[in-house]
């Protein structure tokens, strides 16, 4: 992104329902892994129904940097991997964000080397990679961090045993996308279950790898010796949609979000019945409807099948305009509290405590600028402002635009006060 995008700021005007119709697109947390998996097999393999978003780019330069051309059509993306892809990803490229990491599995499963940089992306806390090197490792290969690189090769991959400490959506994936092309059986233990995990497992199975137990805790891997491409459709964005959902009942709106199977929202969904909405489900998609003044709802983050990490900030949201007092408790990534300071800024009533944050929530925030910290930090602050009494301005939007495709203009479809200035 230019220097005057990372200047760009949100102008929000407060105390607008929102009223209407939002869709949404593929998920960013399964798109830039799928794009990883074309590494897997020589030819052009198609994803389709993309989001819009900067990540997708910049995974398609980490691609190039790899050998493979990238043409990026509207939603679909076109890769054509060739026949010995390089197994070192350009450092510049996989600094800017973390999902660039995922490379290191199908290079290693591809060219039995990698050298990835490690990786930048949001700062919401530690984020080590040696449940991927240890996964990796019992594969046979050998790892190790040098010059800012983490560095992995092997003179064969061959199935194993392996279990994870914790069911790490990363590390899921990159011993996952290794064993596909590995010699003989990985059970794989412990594993991550989030929808975004099946995708990358039904992908795979349509290129020919042999793998049952998706969307459980065992993943059991016949490796093969080769595979091959595919077209494969991007699930939709449970995020994106948790966000419009959180952002009816909070400005106790009347929303209608379609393009996503609502059994990936069971959780928060049912957080936001407790909080007083109507939610209807629908094939495609669900309603929000939001009369009163929410209450407020105790929320704890969880691996899926529980609360998204990824949806708390706007769980915190929700807690600063509802009816009492909500604790918010974070058991994912220990840094994804540093937005709390921005809310406060805007009115809010919060005191964070470890890994709690206590909210005593409000009739109505009051604007301030504030800053954006991460992807779904900026967006909490935008769904606060709405909240607010005058005009709120956000800061830092670019951590927005790696997240939300069409961000502004979708609120502005829901009758959202919103507008971009560079």
């Amino acid at each position: 992104m230019s220097e005057a995008g990372h200047k760009d700021r949100f102008l929000v005007g407060g105390g607008t329902r929102l009223e209407g119709e939002v869709p949404v697109t593929g998920a960013k947390n399964s798109v830039l892994k799928l794009m990883a998996a074309t590494l897997l097999a020589e030819g052009t393999s198609v994803i389709t129904n993309c989001p819009d978003i900067l990540d997708v780019p910049l995974m398609a330069d980490v691609l190039r940097g790899l050998g493979c051309e990238v043409v990026i059509e509207g939603d679909k993306v076109s890769i054509t991997t060739p026949a010995e892809p390089k197994y070192a990803a350009d450092f510049d490229a996989v600094r800017q964000f973390r999902a660039s990491v995922c490379v290191l599995g199908p290079l290693m499963a591809r060219c039995r080397r990698a050298i990835v940089a490690l990786p930048g992306g949001d700062a919401i806390g530690n984020r080590p990679l040696d449940m991927h090197q240890a996964g990796l490792e019992l594969l046979g290969a050998r790892s190790w961090v040098e010059h800012g690189c983490l560095m992995a090769e092997a003179d064969a991959l061959t199935g194993a045993n392996i279990g994870l400490d914790f069911p790490s959506v990363g590390a899921t994936e990159n011993i996952l996308m290794a064993a596909v092309l590995a010699e003989g059986e990985t059970v794989f233990t412990n594993v991550a279950r989030e929808p975004e995990i099946v995708d990358i497992c039904n992908m795979l199975t349509k290129m020919g790898a042999k793998i049952q137990g998706a969307g459980t805790s065992t993943l059991t891997i016949q490796g093969v010796k080769s595979l091959k491409p595919t077209t494969h459709e991007v699930i939709g964005d449970r995020i994106v949609a948790a966000t419009w959902g959180i952002a009816a009942a909070m400005t106790r709106g009347d929303v209608r979000v379609t393009g996503v199977n609502p059994k990936h929202l069971a959780v928060v969904l049912d957080k936001l019945r407790a909080a007083g909405a109507q939610v209807t489900l629908e094939p495609r998609g669900f309603r929000v409807v939001q009369e009163q003044r929410p209450r407020a709802v105790n929320t704890s983050t969880l691996p899926f099948p529980g609360f998204p990490t990824d949806v708390q900030p706007f769980a915190i949201g929700l807690a600063c305009v509802s009816e009492g007092t909500a604790m918010i408790t974070e058991n994912i990534f220990e840094a994804r509290f540093r937005f709390v300071d921005e809310m406060v800024r805007l009115g809010a009533d919060a005191r964070t405590d470890g890994h709690h944050v206590w909210v005593r929530g409000v009739e109505r925030l009051s604007s301030a600028p504030v800053w954006s910290a991460d992807i779904r930090a900026g967006a909490g602050l935008v769904l606060a402002a709405l909240c607010a009494d005058g005009t709120t301005e956000v800061h830092d939007v670019f951590h927005i635009d790696r997240g939300y495709p069409a961000f502004v203009e979708n609120l502005q479809g829901l009758n959202a006060q919103i507008e971009r200035v560079s």
